[in-house]
């Protein structure tokens, strides 16, 4: 009886390298025949076919070193002269998957550009990647060649057209990241809008660095979505900055939800220490209240109680209003995530664990392209209670 084949770790790795070496192979030559059929496509009939209609003809191959997702190797890729139908005259075959100054494909290029947008820098990328690309395309520069490419889709995207898409409700809050401007690292504000789809899908809207948080600059984000057709939302939700309330004015009829985790940090920091527990308690009747009435006689309770005690929480709370209620006036379902600004707070988190690594920008836009490149490929979850977004879409006015 034939003993059992014994495996080991040695045997594994050699089998792994077989594997890998005829994988590597395969795509080389899935590559070359690819190219073989541009060419007859090209020339409208293949290698030494006679045919009336011929556009042209080989005149041997060229060996072309080119990274792929398989590491850094040589292709023979067909030379061809075609003829121009309009002009008669010859010029030399051009392939699409292979363009003549390319030395990396696409998949290379993305894979790089993943890696830098997931926190590397340009040293760690050359070093996360070596192993599969080598060390001949991917220098310094040829790293910050793929990744300018993210700057265009950027402008691109912050420009697009939005007259085609509605969104209930948008969330606008802003953020600071570093840059280093003439010699010095400061903290930039860039401006974030957060638009929530009919699907529940948040989307991010526009992302814009500003000298501050001041209502001129939040209301020339505005009149540009609105002159990029942006209808206006039912609902927005903000932290209550000054300036951005100011701008709102800008969005006639839109509904306003004051962030209520914003607030409840300003009524503790207007609050004495020993008196945050008992706050935090009575403002949690207001904002978790099981409806609108209940919450309104918690506010008025509330005032009623800390007039006396502490005066300056009164009016930080009545600074807010009854925009601190107005998720009440939406479906129940909704109200756990349209009632604080946490949606675009959490991508703020992720903004900064992904940029942890640079520890500056060196220009505003470098740094507002790669967070846009964070989050373009929409992985946001949607918000709860979705389902609902399409009533509240439909009907003029909200319900209470």
């Amino acid at each position: 009886m034939k003993k059992p084949t014994t495996i080991t770790s040695d045997s594994v790795s050699e089998y792994r390298e077989f594997v890998e070496l005829r994988l590597r192979k395969r795509v080389l030559e899935a590559i070359e025949i690819v190219i073989d059929e541009e060419v007859d496509q090209a020339l409208g009939c293949r290698a030494y076919e006679r045919s009336e209609e011929r556009r042209g003809y080989r005149n041997g191959v060229e060996t072309r070193r080119v990274t792929t997702t398989v590491g850094t190797r040589e292709l023979r890729v067909p030379r061809a002269r075609v003829r121009d139908e309009e002009t008669g005259e010859t010029k030399e075959f051009r392939s699409e998957l292979l363009p003549r100054y390319q030395r990396r494909t696409r998949e290379v290029d993305e894979a790089i550009l993943a890696t830098y947008l997931s926190g590397a820098n340009s040293r760690r990328i050359r070093k996360a990647l070596k192993p599969l690309l080598g060390e001949e395309h991917l220098s310094k520069s040829a790293v910050s060649r793929v990744v300018s490419c993210l700057k265009e889709r950027f402008e691109e995207w912050q420009s697009r057209d939005l007259s085609d898409e509605t969104y209930a409700i948008v969330f606008l809050d802003g953020f600071h990241l570093k840059v280093r401007m003439a010699k010095r690292v400061v903290s930039v504000p860039v401006l974030a809008a957060l638009g929530v789809a009919p699907d529940g899908q948040k989307r991010l809207l526009s992302l814009r660095p500003a000298v501050s948080e001041a209502s001129t600059h939040w209301g020339s984000l505005i009149e540009d979505l609105q002159a990029r057709g942006l209808p206006a939302p039912k609902l927005v939700v903000s932290d209550g900055h000054g300036g951005l309330t100011k701008a709102l004015v800008k969005w006639s009829g839109v509904r306003l939800q004051r962030c209520v985790k914003h607030k409840s940090a300003n009524l503790l920091e207007h609050c004495p220490t020993h008196a945050r527990r008992e706050v935090r308690r009575d403002y949690n009747r207001i904002v978790r209240a099981k409806d609108g009435i209940e919450a309104r006689k918690a506010y008025d309770e509330f005032v009623t109680k800390w007039t006396a005690l502490a005066p300056a929480v009164v009016r930080s709370l009545e600074e807010a209003g009854e925009h601190l209620l107005t998720f009440y006036e939406f479906p129940r379902a909704m109200w756990k995530s349209i009632r604080t600004t946490n949606p675009l707070e959490n991508l703020n988190r992720e903004f900064s664990r992904w940029t942890k690594t640079q520890a500056s920008f060196t220009t505003e836009e470098s740094a507002v392209a790669l967070l846009f490149g964070l989050v373009a490929s929409g992985q946001i979850r949607r918000i709860d209670g979705y389902q609902h977004l399409a009533d509240v879409l439909a009907r003029g006015e909200v319900a209470a």
